[in-house]
């Protein structure tokens, strides 16, 4: 799972807040879990590169002997 390194404000009714958090409940997993998905597929989508928290980490170490 991703480490929590940002917040995303998303404005939405409350309606669809609800079946949204509602449908999340019924399929055993949070709202956070869906958006993170969403935007995964969405950036794979578009053909949108981006680097993981393990590849920023990493960055300046050399590998190999």
């Amino acid at each position: 799972m991703e480490s929590k390194t940002a917040r995303l404000t998303v404005l939405i009714d409350p309606a669809k807040k609800e079946a949204f958090e509602n449908l999340c409940a019924a399929q055993d997993l949070t709202p956070s879990q869906v958006v993170r998905q969403l935007i995964r597929e969405y950036l794979a989508q578009h053909g949108v590169t981006y680097k993981t928290k393990n590849q920023i980490g990493t960055r300046g170490k050399r590998s190999g002997g």
